[in-house]
């Protein structure tokens, strides 16, 4: 069910609040790329900064703005097993089509205690699940022996992978193969992944490119592999300028510089600093739609 482009959406805010009319104009524009779906409330979201009724109400409003004209994947992790569970039967009662669920963070569970958590969410949740492995972010690995369990759970089809280690990757498509889809945590991961199985990504990059992913994404499958490398390398500068400060802090700058968002960012984030960084990203992002990427 999860494959394609999936669009890590960035939440706009504007006086403190949540800015749905920037929001509904970004929602706007991924429906119009054909992205498989949008995962609002995710870390590129600023979800450890929304409040809990901000988090439920951008849910709701990204249903009903959507209206399954494409997939609403959102997330709804915590470190907290009880919260998550929480969290997912309240998305799952609004009308999202799946749940991203991040490893529990600062916690450091065993593999045990990770199967034992997914396993508890899922039992609770009404639509599939995607899970999300991300260590650099939350300390702790979700091994390929442990997704292969949960692989057997019928409510966990997908597995976003954001270790950065494609041999990791290799040895999950292998040991799950077509019990679940794995795609990409990494924009620039995506077409290596792809080779190797993957069928898609959730893209950081696809806020203010979403048809030039789409197409890099449709090309590979379509056997068209030329076209897909030609846009992997294109955009290989802007995937790695896209992290030059923690994720979404340049994004978020890239999208109020082009007019969609403005620049508010909440804190412990901060404004991307100006200097020969935020110049390249600039430039680069710049060029890019000068040949006509979107």
């Amino acid at each position: 069910m999860f494959q394609g482009v999936f669009t890590a959406i960035i939440t706009p805010f504007r006086n403190g609040k949540i800015d749905y009319d920037s929001y509904f104009s970004l929602l706007d524009k991924q429906i119009q790329a054909r992205v498989s779906g949008v995962v609002p409330c995710g870390t590129t979201g600023e979800s450890p900064t929304l409040s809990h009724e901000e988090h439920a109400e951008l849910i709701r409003e990204t249903v009903k703005h959507v209206k399954k004209r494409i997939l609403v994947v959102a997330g709804t992790g915590s470190n907290s097993t009880r919260e998550a569970v929480e969290l997912t039967e309240a998305a799952c009662k609004d009308g999202v089509d799946g749940i991203l669920q991040v490893n529990p963070y600062y916690n450091k569970p065993t593999q045990e205690g990770l199967y034992l958590h997914f396993k508890e969410i899922a039992d609770h949740s009404s639509v599939p699940v995607m899970l999300y492995n991300i260590p650099g972010r939350t300390s702790v690995n979700l091994l390929p022996e442990t997704v292969l369990r949960l692989s057997e759970h019928p409510k966990i089809r997908s597995m976003k992978e954001a270790t950065g280690d494609l041999g990791q990757m290799s040895k999950l498509i292998s040991l799950v193969g077509d019990k679940m889809t794995v795609l990409s945590g990494d924009d620039n991961l995506t077409l290596p992944l792809l080779s190797l199985g993957g069928k898609g990504v959730v893209s950081v990059i696809s806020n203010l490119f979403p048809e030039s992913l789409v197409k890099l994404v449709e090309s590979f499958q379509k056997g068209d592999v030329t076209s897909a490398q030609k846009i992997h390398y294109d955009f290989i500068e802007l995937f790695a300028l896209a992290f030059i400060e923690t994720n979404p802090i340049p994004i978020k700058a890239v999208m109020s510089w082009h007019g969609f968002c403005s620049g508010e960012i909440r804190l412990p984030m901060t404004s991307l600093s100006a200097g020969p960084g935020a110049d390249r990203l600039k430039k680069t992002v710049s060029d890019l739609l000068a040949k006509g990427y979107k």
